[in-house]
């Protein structure tokens, strides 16, 4: 498997989703990912890998 590094892009996209989801714990996975791809303007492919991303953040 190669290790692709993420873009600026969607790094920021990540930490927003994590501190969104922090703010409001009721929101769920797919519509932070939808907001988040508004937001930072992201591919399919860069949702794809956020909600994953999201997947494997533990959960506080």
């Amino acid at each position: 498997m190669t290790v692709v590094p993420l873009s600026d892009r969607m790094k920021k996209a990540l930490s927003w989703a994590v501190e969104e989801k922090k703010d409001h714990p009721a929101k769920g996975r797919l519509a932070l990912v939808d907001e988040a791809g508004m937001r930072f303007n992201l591919s399919p492919a860069e949702s794809d890998t956020l909600a994953r991303l999201l997947a494997d953040t533990p959960r506080t």
